[in-house]
């Protein structure tokens, strides 16, 4: 399904098409060898040497005590950083951003894919999430506090980092990109900054639900632990069952679990092993967008914007994303692009690369055609 409300004159790139090009190539690596192995040459994009540059940064947040992971890259002696060439990008409810956005599987994550054509692409793992800072409740039982890390906290998280990037790159604005929950977190932040904002991505939105509190849901804690096998149980969820095997390469979720546990040292000690997830997020989804109010209103939202979901999302259905598309009433243009045989984790399956594509595609629109 592809439902758009464009600008006159849509231009589907060739740059997207290079990007799957060079990706098929980079795919075909040793894994380690994918960063800065795709090559240049005449189908490049403007600034991409086949050579990426990896910086990390601790971002101090807004609140004392506070610091953000972030990492970069973009290629190597990149010197002029442009508004509409550098994205940042913010992970969902769960898991941190650098083991779905910059996870090599097959070779090469989506981050060395974009900045292999030549763009400045950040990650942000908000408070409690990966290598930032896990507010001092989460050492502690979890019935003992309230849930931390909402959404409107995550979205001064990001603000934190926009304006970080800004002053460093010297730009006004950037592109965003959130996935799950983090749509929440990048359409919140929007909607009161879209001059920072140049164009929008969001990765299956969370929008109103029709499903609804139960009178007796548990009171929740501060935080959730999610083990392995609730991991990879959630990811099949709402597949068919003949699809299942071929969903998900050999090894690329192994890959990930490995990855994603990783990054919570603490949880990863427990047997079975858990990963510690803030639960600001689920306190939001009931009080919100499970009882039919809308957290922030995606009209306000005055950017270029992308939808896509996938066909087998059990997480957040269409329904969601036809009703987030609807409300997108202030945006100068905006497209919905539904990906068939993928689930909420798309971006790390056999069809990742038609994602990848999308995103890219949508993000060059607007750049001088390239003369062959």
């Amino acid at each position: 399904m592809v439902t758009a409300q464009d600008r006159p004159g849509r231009r589907m790139p060739g740059a997207a098409r290079t990007l799957l090009r060079g990706a098929s190539l980079a795919l075909g690596l040793a894994p380690g060898l994918a960063a800065g192995a795709a090559p240049g040459g005449a189908d490049a994009a403007p600034g991409a040497t086949g050579a990426v540059q990896a910086e990390e940064f601790m971002v101090p947040a807004a609140d004392p005590g506070l610091r953000l992971y972030v990492r970069n890259k973009h290629p190597a002696g990149l010197d002029h950083f442009s508004p509409g060439r550098t994205l940042l990008y913010v992970h969902g409810a769960t898991y941190p951003a650098e083991t779905a956005f910059d996870l090599p599987v097959g070779g090469a994550s989506m981050m060395e894919l974009l900045a292999e054509r030549g763009w400045d692409v950040w990650l942000l793992d908000v408070r409690g999430y990966g290598r930032s800072t896990r507010p001092a409740v989460m050492a502690q039982p979890a019935a003992e506090n309230a849930p931390i890390v909402d959404t409107a906290t995550a979205a001064r998280d990001v603000g934190s980092v926009v304006e970080f990037i800004r002053q460093k790159r010297g730009i006004a604005k950037l592109d965003l990109m959130g996935w799950s929950w983090g749509t929440s977190i990048m359409g919140l932040y929007t909607s009161t900054h879209n001059d920072e904002v140049e164009r929008l991505v969001l990765y299956a939105p969370m929008w109103l639900s029709q499903v609804t509190v139960a009178a007796d849901v548990p009171v929740l804690g501060a935080y959730r632990t999610v083990t392995r096998a609730d991991a990879k149980a959630r990811w099949l969820k709402g597949v068919p069952e003949p699809a299942q095997e071929a969903l998900i390469p050999a090894g690329w979720f192994d890959q990930w679990a490995d990855a994603t546990f990783a990054t919570d040292p603490e949880g990863a000690a427990q047997s079975p092993p858990v990963l510690r997830a803030p639960n600001g997020v689920v306190a939001d989804s009931r009080a919100y967008w499970m009882a039919g109010k809308p957290l922030y209103q995606p009209s306000a939202i005055t950017v270029p914007t992308l939808i896509i979901d996938a066909e087998w999302d059990a997480d957040l259905p269409t329904y969601q994303a036809a009703g987030y598309f609807a409300q997108l009433t202030g945006a100068p243009y905006k497209r919905w692009v539904q990906l068939g045989e993928g689930t909420h984790t798309v971006m790390l399956e056999k069809n990742r690369m038609q994602f990848v594509h999308e995103v890219e595609g949508f993000l060059e629109e607007g750049e001088p055609m390239e003369v062959r």
